[in-house]
């Protein structure tokens, strides 16, 4: 900045003010500069109180008029701002030029990928061209058989040459075209987004590649990265058994990995690989990585029935320094998660490499991304916590709630004795304890444990997003206040009261407030103050406030993800980083591939909405034909601290709360699907509509006149009343159309709970579908009779639910439902005493 020159000493005031009033600058000396710079560190905009007050306490700035110690501050501000713009800018264009590096090699690599299709294209003809020349009319296609890649870890010798090989093979994967990549659908590569994302098309096994610019050294990627349990939410546990170093530096790794099952419906994946860690001759750091045969590192003989051995091909991470800072991250994951080993219709999350590059491949991409902008301070959580400790908070939320969907035996995990009707599965651990106040004679002693209540049910033409959001904003809905207030009183060294010991009812309100969210709001986490709603006076002297840390995943609407999910657990008001927390939620996963089969854009104020029969309201030009075919599981866990002489009873009554959670999801599921094209009919059987009435009328009149005896035990019930009791009917009940293929049309909600649907999606599952062929044919052999009498009995057998589990019943008692003018409306059963197999 251009100065004058000022005088100093008494003989110069007179100048030096003429000379300031004429408009010119003053220079100031080093001491003045520093008098102003710790001021400006402490308040960079001064009121004109404080600049005064500045002259007055510091002499050398005596000889300053105010109005140039304001402009001087201006002037810093300025400087302040220009230098931040300036590191903005150099920061944004050393990305530009990063990127733009990065999707000229992308370029480069489709160009040899097209070379190498036009040369195969030019041989294939060329073979044809042979073969009609030669009159040959059988034509036998060629069929490459991949090799098996597991190469065995019982010769040390042979390590390297496997290590050697597994690298050619990864980078061919991440820079050449050994894999025929294609770009993931709704990955739009640019400097603000994660990366260039794509996924393998026709290969063995499923396979996702991405790259991306991360503002960290090599180094400390590699770092991260071979800490898979950090980032990877499904990894449960990871074991280096042997380490020893190889050529240029690198290593050579034995590891051991085990993985969560994301679902209750299918078993945990475990790995045994070879990893590779070196450095190319061009300063770039490689972790390459490939399964290893036999069955070292495995699970010890208790829970060797729960893993399913997988195999991981030639995958890994490279990581090139970048000129000016940072680094180009590749990260490659190739997999054969040995789909048959899982129900059919849960293989699309095992065959898709969609959910690969979702998961786990974007996954690692993005935790380094967020990391990076942690350290740089670009990321400001409130309540003052460390990034860090957030993060650990985040996944131990995850982990615990893994955790008690798999229920592995070495954590201690057992199974007990169901009530007959395995809807929901209750598993007991004794060794999880809850830390409280051992002095406390009311504190939970070491005698207790955690029971856990889980269950899966299959949604169909349900917005996953929405139905998360929704349970998130509307938990009066679904929740029962007194077991968040049980729950979260086994935290503190008071007395924890038994459940539901006071009347049910839902708190006064819930306050949320977010604790801080990833780059992308793919993750969020937040505290939730429930606030009790007092009913006496002495309630209002002590209220019973409960707290709640919660992550929810997938509820932002341009969040790109495979899973949806909302986990929380009760913390003490006080919040301390080693909070213990006991995991519960809900988590859904899309099981078709479609790319934003359904946006989630929908109102969420559903209170009329879950008026069931309200729901015939919703029009038919909300979503489009194409978007109606979308499924996807729900998972369900739930877990209760108890002592051990309440283990029975907090058992007895988690089932029954996790089954109630059950219903009141399937209405929320009804209340949002969008209505489709055909779905009428279902549409006005729902429970509460006149329809509903009339044909639990016929089916109740039917089966008395058929059989003689009373379906209901008050079958003079007429209308809601009568429709209401063969709702809550203890066997299944089912209503399918008479057809050529009958399908199902009305179920009531034990008939639901067997086949593991909802009303809307209940017109999907044809007759046949639920049995299997002996219990089909003998369905078939009696169909003549049944047209005949009217009605028939079948002995006992099992079915199959919309799930694929099996379902066992003791009897079946099938009948023509009879409209007023006695013509045929429809089939039903009746499965008495039926329980999944």
């Amino acid at each position: 900045m251009a100065a004058a020159v000022a005088a100093r000493g008494a003989s110069g005031g007179g100048l030096d003010k003429q000379a300031m009033d004429a408009g010119k600058y003053v220079r100031y000396t080093p001491e003045q500069v520093e008098a102003l710079e710790r001021v400006y560190a402490e308040c960079p905009k001064p009121s004109s109180i404080r600049r005064q007050q500045l002259i007055r306490e510091c002499p050398i700035l005596s000889n300053i008029e105010p109005k140039q110690i304001k402009v001087w501050f201006q002037n810093r501000r300025c400087r302040d701002k220009q230098r931040k713009e300036a590191s903005r800018l150099q920061a944004v264009n050393r990305k530009l030029t990063a990127m733009n590096k990065l999707l000229m090699e992308e370029n480069e690599r489709l160009q040899k990928q097209v070379s190498q299709l036009v040369h195969e294209n030019a041989y294939m003809r060329q073979q044809l061209q042979k073969a009609s020349l030669a009159n040959d009319t059988s034509c036998e296609s060629v069929v490459t058989t991949p090799q098996n890649s597991l190469r065995h870890a019982s010769n040390p010798a042979g390590l390297p040459s496997i290590a050697e090989e597994t690298l050619a093979e990864f980078l061919s994967k991440a820079t050449g075209t050994a894999v025929d990549w294609v770009q993931l659908p709704g990955m739009k590569p640019g400097p603000d987004s994660v990366g260039i994302v794509a996924i393998s098309h026709g290969c063995n096994g499923v396979a996702a590649r991405a790259c991306g610019l991360v503002n960290l050294e090599p180094t400390k990627i590699v770092e991260i990265l071979k800490d898979r349990p950090s980032w990877f939410r499904d990894c449960r546990s990871l074991e280096v058994f042997t380490m020893f170093p190889a050529g240029n530096g690198g290593t050579i790794e034995l590891v051991y990995m085990q993985m969560y099952a994301p679902t209750t419906l299918a078993p945990a994946r475990d790995f045994w690989t070879l990893r590779y860690t070196t450095s190319l001759e061009d300063g770039s750091l490689v972790v390459c990585e490939r399964s290893l045969s036999g069955s070292g590192g495995g699970p010890n003989a208790a829970s060797a029935h729960q893993f399913v051995r997988a195999e991981m091909l030639p995958s890994g991470y490279l990581i090139r320094p970048c000129d000016g800072g940072g680094s180009i991250v590749h990260i490659v994951d190739h997999l054969d998660l040995e789909a048959w080993s899982v129900p059919e219709v849960l293989r699309p999350l095992y065959e898709s490499s969609r959910v690969v590059a979702q998961k786990m491949t974007t996954a690692a991409l993005r935790y380094i991304r967020q990391v990076a902008l942690e350290m740089s301070g670009e990321v400001v959580y409130a309540l003052g916590r460390q990034p860090a400790v957030l993060r650990t908070f985040s996944q131990r939320l995850s982990r615990g709630f893994n955790d008690a969907i798999n229920g592995f035996n070495d954590d201690g995990w057992s199974l007990m004795d169901s009530d007959g009707v395995e809807d929901i599965v209750i598993a007991t651990n004794s060794t999880k304890k809850i830390r409280t106040d051992a002095n406390s004679a009311n504190a939970f002693s070491v005698t207790g444990g955690v029971i856990c209540a889980r269950a899966s049910m299959l949604l169909q033409s349900v917005p996953p997003a929405l139905l998360v959001r929704f349970l998130r904003e509307h938990r009066s809905e679904w929740a029962d206040y007194n077991m968040d207030a049980y729950c979260a009183a086994t935290l503190k060294a008071s007395s924890c009261s038994f459940p539901a010991l006071r009347p049910t009812r839902f708190p006064g309100s819930q306050i949320i407030m977010s604790l801080g969210h990833t780059v992308e709001n793919e993750e969020i986490l937040e505290v939730v103050r429930l606030e009790d709603q007092a009913i006496t006076q002495d309630e209002a002297a002590s209220p019973r406030d409960v707290h709640l840390l919660q992550l929810c995943c997938g509820i932002d609407e341009n969040a790109v993800g495979s899973c949806f999910q909302l986990v929380f657990a009760p913390i003490d008001e006080h919040f301390p980083d080693d909070a213990p927390l006991i995991s519960s939620g809900f988590r859904v996963i899309p099981l078709d591939t479609k790319a934003d089969a359904i946006t989630s854009t929908r109102t969420l104020d559903l209170a009329s909405s879950l008026e069931v029969g309200n729901a015939t309201q919703r029009t038919s030009t909300e979503k489009s034909p194409c978007d109606y075919s979308l499924r996807s599981v729900l998972t369900i866990a739930f877990q209760f601290p108890y002592e051990m002489h309440l283990q029975e009873s907090i058992a007895a009554t988690a089932r029954q709360y996790v089954r109630s959670i059950v219903s009141a999801v399937q209405r929320v599921a009804m209340a949002i699907a969008p209505s489709r094209p055909g779905s009428d009919v279902g549409q006005k059987l729902l429970p509460g509509s006149p329809e509903a009435s009339t044909l639990a009328h016929w089916i109740c009149q039917s089966y008395h006149y058929h059989l003689g005896l009373e379906l209901l035990r008050c079958s003079d019930e007429a209308g809601d009343s009568l429709l209401n009791m063969l709702w809550h009917h203890q066997d299944a009940i089912l209503c399918c159309s008479f057809k050529v293929q009958p399908v199902f049309s009305f179920a009531n909600q034990a008939g639901l709970d067997m086949l593991e649907t909802s009303l809307v999606a209940l017109q999907d599952i044809s007759l046949d579908k639920i049995f299997d062929e002996p219990e089909r044919k003998a369905l078939y052999a009696e169909f003549a009779k049944l047209m005949e009498q009217g009605y028939v009995y079948l002995p006992a057998g099992v079915c199959l639910s919309g799930m694929g589990r099996h379902v066992s019943y003791e009897q079946a008692i099938a009948w023509k439902v009879l409209s007023e003018d006695n013509n045929v409306h429809c089939l039903a059963f009746c499965f008495v005493n039926w329980s999944f197999v």
